[in-house]
């Protein structure tokens, strides 16, 4: 059974900056893209950083710059390390598993498996 836990949100000013963890287990991390998404209370869920099992990356252009994805495949992990973080950054935090295609990694319905996410809270 594949979990995917978050950690690391929270309540934080403007210009701020925090490290979000996903722990997964249940099935080999490594062959595995993971990537970070968010929603905002009335708002879709949007991509916002990924990162293939070759260490590629991939960010929304809202995170580039602030933003980055890391793994540790050995800790079966992922981090997004948020800097200069912004009161629009508020939103759940979710991180989640694709077996698809590094093409997709952009999609929320390619991810087979999602964390119950992570609140964070920029205030201005």
């Amino acid at each position: 059974q594949v979990q995917l836990v978050e950690s690391g949100g929270g309540l934080v000013q403007a210009g701020d900056s925090l490290r979000l963890s996903c722990a997964a287990s249940g099935r080999t991390f490594s062959i595995y893209h993971m990537a970070w998404f968010r929603q905002a209370p009335g708002k879709e869920r949007e991509f916002v950083a990924a990162i293939s099992r070759t260490i590629n990356t991939n960010y929304a252009d809202s995170a580039k710059g602030r933003f980055t994805i890391s793994r540790d495949n050995a800790k079966n992990t992922v981090y997004l390390q948020m800097n200069s973080l912004k009161p629009e950054d508020t939103a759940v935090y979710y991180c989640a598993q694709s077996s698809g295609p590094w093409a997709s990694a952009l999609q929320y319905s390619r991810y087979d498996y999602w964390g119950q996410g992570t609140q964070v809270t920029v205030s201005s």
